[in-house]
């Protein structure tokens, strides 16, 4: 695998001397990878922190117990689901115990999404609570936004019922190329409105081809440098959105 990430400030953090509220982490596993972003919420001071806590806490969880590659669907199905019910517990004790026991601090003081996938070819399990997404990648070329962006207010690993509102789900792709996380200041770049294809915008919003496919072509030429994904998600383009910006991605050896 060659697994690659950056986060950098969004240009109104920047401008309010705030800091970068995203956090990834990524896990190799020789032909396997778990990947996790997390978006921390900007009106909380604390939420760097839980987004922190909430990469951590998928991708310690996501290591444990992976289904083998010859697995059934109902296999890979039963196992993201019960990770992801553990994430979200995970995270709650986590918390709890950086506000201590008394409780006088609301967990929601460390507000944050997060997005996971444990990316085994031919499968692709994901997990995600919040407003980040994730991109499918194929060997013809293509991209499949396969976990998109909420339509409505997003919740966070803080919310009550958090547990029982993380979507998961598997995807089996024998042409699998990679797989890429998102936060959402990084919309502007990487999705398109259904109009640049010609459709109409009940189809929702798609993945911009020319980032996705760019960015897996640098990649394999550099041999997973992210410093040419650090200097895309800050240059100007980037700049339309305010948020902080996060990416990260895993893409099969000779994909």
């Amino acid at each position: 695998m060659i697994v690659a990430g950056a986060s950098v400030q969004g240009t109104a953090h920047l401008a309010t001397g705030q800091g970068c509220q995203d956090a990834f982490k990524a896990v190799e596993l020789g032909d396997t990878a778990v990947l996790a972003v997390s978006d921390g919420a900007s009106s909380r001071d604390r939420s760097a922190l839980g987004a922190h806590i909430a990469v951590d806490a998928a991708c310690r969880l996501l290591t444990e117990d992976i289904p083998d590659a010859e697995e059934t669907p109902k296999a890979w199905t039963a196992w993201i689901a019960g990770r992801g019910k553990r994430v979200a517990e995970e995270y709650l004790r986590a918390v709890t115990g950086v506000l201590g026991a008394s409780g006088a601090e609301d967990p929601g003081a460390l507000a944050a999404t997060v997005a996971a996938a444990a990316v085994r070819p031919p499968w692709v399990a994901f997990l995600a609570l919040g407003d980040c997404f994730g991109t499918l990648l194929t060997r013809d070329d293509r991209c499949h936004l396969v976990l998109p962006p909420p339509t409505g207010p997003a919740p966070f690993l803080s919310s009550p019922g958090a547990a029982l509102r993380l979507r998961s789900f598997v995807v089996w792709e024998p042409e699998l190329s990679g797989v890429v996380l998102a936060t959402d200041g990084c919309a502007a770049l990487t999705l398109d409105h259904p109009s640049v294809r010609e459709l109409p915008p009940q189809a929702g919003p798609l993945p911009a081809e020319r980032f996705f496919l760019g960015l897996a072509a640098t990649l394999r030429e550099n041999h997973g440098d992210a410093e040419p994904l650090r200097r895309r998600l800050s240059g100007p383009q980037a700049g339309r959105t305010g948020d902080d910006l996060t990416v990260l991605c895993a893409l099969v050896e000779g994909g």
